[in-house]
């Protein structure tokens, strides 16, 4: 079994750190993981996007044409993207910053305003915890609960966001399963 990721926005919305966190659940389990991320050079603002490869045997090319998922957080993204995605994947589109959606009936769309659920949390910077709850709750990539532990390990320096961050990932998984 292998699965591509693909999490693409602009730089600001922690596209790296979920693919980051994806990763680091997938390797607890004991999977071969690749993570690749790749930015302009305006960071913050530009185009940012990073794919994630898990895998139960070795990986051939970390290297992907055609990801099974998409995270997909803004329009420019899912325009530039939802079409290599390979048919039966998932295509999570952010609605609260993206008003079309892929045009494609062969794939699972899962359209979700995290931007909007975030701010509703108190801060627009956990849209990104939130799509990564929801995404890994429709796809079921890997367990829900290692993603919960990797993503307490990746605030694990700053406590005091540790909840919510879980806020942020249940209501992405309420969301994904409505």
């Amino acid at each position: 079994m292998q699965s591509e990721v693909m999490f693409a926005g602009f730089g600001g919305q922690g596209i790296l750190m979920s693919g980051k966190i994806l990763a680091h659940a997938a390797l607890t389990k004991g999977f071969e993981v690749a993570w690749i991320p790749s930015y302009g050079p305006e960071m913050r603002g530009g185009t940012a996007y990073c794919t994630v490869v898990i895998s139960d045997r070795p990986i051939g090319s970390p290297i992907i044409k055609n990801p099974m998922h998409l995270v997909a957080m803004n329009r420019p993204s899912l325009e530039k993207f939802a079409h290599v995605v390979k048919p039966e994947g998932v295509i999570l589109i952010n609605s609260s910053l993206c008003s079309v959606t892929s045009g494609r009936s062969d794939i699972d769309e899962l359209i979700v305003p995290v931007s909007d659920i975030a701010i509703e949390l108190g801060t627009v910077k956990a849209a990104n915890i939130v799509a990564l709850g929801a995404f890994v709750t429709r796809s079921k990539i890997i367990d829900y609960e290692l993603l919960k532990e990797a993503v307490k390990e990746e605030f694990a320096a700053k406590e005091k966001l540790i909840p919510l961050e879980m806020e942020a990932l249940e209501r992405g998984k309420k969301a994904a399963l409505q």
